[in-house]
């Protein structure tokens, strides 16, 4: 890996290289995206089934577009047993996490007679996009389904496109633990269709697939602009971009820890980023000596090399105050502390999507296990956005009720208030009642 010096030239070129990397700037994606979604509205499930032919090669009809009992029951019978009760527990450890996320109704009495509150609605319908192919990342469906569940949405659907591969003939051409994985997590329904299709279906529904609330859950570029272009139509969750994981260190930690875990995000894609920022110039030389050892045996080697070679950095800074700068400034999608006192220098962290502690922290804990959700704000989007929580599958209503005795005691500041704006039907309002 390349080793730069941390100063405000190279940090800004940094931060220009990051945003290269933004849904944005892709003129032909986006009108075959507005284009496909103007068919979806129109001719319904007709172009949602057209499409998957034509994308997926697999032919959908109305009488198997949805996933049946009998085809989940063929995924668990697909998988190992053992794996199967990993996804349990993991699971559970997500639920327990989200549980304690949970919001209350409240209400506020006050003497005057007023009373002000709020109300707390989970969402009815949820709609989850999960990736297809043969690359099934069924944690993701259990980070994006289990907080819905926690907030209490009743109705829950997903849509994945269906692979041509004999290997999921049983498994209504979806990789079985996908299906596993919904049927732990909750999934009410699960609908075979995928892209920019399955994303105006369920923002606008069909025949076949009903409209939802929020839409949540990765895809490639054609998703990620489908959810934009819906925005507004359908809540999302995000518009994410790829993958990011930034590791702050000072001469205290492995540099053989620091490489793996480098290279567990830049295995993603190929525009992945792979960051170090660190004090000590004797460990970034070591990081990157034990990177290009890794580089020898790991599987996606390939895809890796061009993460690296694109947006794969390690700065030595002069001051870990100028790394924490730089760290805040990147507000990383995945921020690993490795310093002789992670959770002092973490009190100084402000931007940072999930945050990870001393050198038994690894990323991949919170991609899988730990429990804290996966689903996180990527470039530099941590500055004003959160992980995914129980709080993306709720709604909210404000309560007011006043007594005439309490609005008799503020009505004229009212009237001067609505007066001063020039919105004299909002001064009536009040003033008639005090006729």
């Amino acid at each position: 890996m390349r080793i730069v010096s941390l100063n405000a030239e190279s940090k800004k070129e940094l931060l220009r290289l990051l945003a290269s990397r933004s849904p944005e700037g892709y003129p032909e994606e986006e009108a075959r995206v507005l284009d496909i979604i103007a068919r979806v509205r129109t001719e319904r499930d007709t172009a949602v089934y057209d499409y998957t032919e034509q994308f997926d090669r697999v032919k959908v009809t109305a009488a198997d577009v949805k996933v049946t009992r009998s085809e989940i029951d063929a995924a668990y019978e697909a998988l190992d047993p053992a794996f199967i009760e990993v996804m349990k527990q993991a699971a559970k450890n997500i639920r327990i996490f989200h549980e304690k996320q949970k919001r209350n109704t409240w209400i506020d009495t006050k003497e005057d007679g007023s009373i002000l509150g709020q109300r707390v609605l989970p969402l009815a319908i949820s709609g989850v996009y999960v990736p297809g192919g043969k690359a099934a990342y069924p944690s993701s469906v259990l980070m994006n389904v289990i907080p819905a569940k926690v907030a209490g949405v009743e109705r829950i659907i997903m849509t994945t496109p269906p692979s041509a591969d004999p290997a999921y003939e049983k498994t209504a051409g979806i990789a079985p633990a996908t299906l596993v994985a919904a049927d732990i997590a909750g999934v009410t329904e699960v609908y075979r269709a995928g892209g920019a299709q399955a994303i105006a279906a369920m923002a606008f529904g069909t025949e076949s697939i009903p409209k939802v609330d929020k839409i949540t859950g990765p895809g490639n570029i054609y998703v990620a602009l489908a959810k934009k272009a819906c925005f507004g139509h359908v809540s999302i969750d995000s518009i994410a971009g790829p993958s990011e994981i930034l590791v702050l260190a000072d001469e205290t930690a492995n540099a053989r820890y620091v490489a793996a875990d480098l290279l567990s995000q830049a295995e993603h894609d190929e525009m992945a980023s792979a960051i170090l920022i660190t004090t000590s110039k004797t460990l970034a030389e070591q990081v990157s000596a034990e990177v290009d050892g890794f580089l020898k045996t790991l599987e996606r080697a390939e895809i890796i090399q061009k993460s690296l070679d694109a947006y794969g950095y390690i700065f030595v800074a002069d001051t870990m105050a100028e790394a924490i700068d730089a760290s805040n400034e990147i507000a990383s999608e995945h921020l690993e502390i490795l310093t002789k006192d992670p959770f002092e220098t973490m009190t100084k962290i402000k931007n940072a999507g999930a945050i990870f502690l001393g050198p038994y922290s690894s990323e991949p804990l919170g991609d899988y296990f730990a429990g804290p959700n996966h689903i996180l704000p990527t470039n530099r989007t941590a500055r004003f956005f959160s992980p995914l929580s129980v709080d993306d599958f709720i709604k909210k209503s404000s309560i007011i009720s006043y007594s005439c005795d309490a609005l008799k005691a503020v009505h004229k500041d009212i009237e001067r208030f609505a007066h001063e704006e020039g919105l004299t039907a909002h001064e009536n309002s009040i003033a008639v009642r005090f006729e």
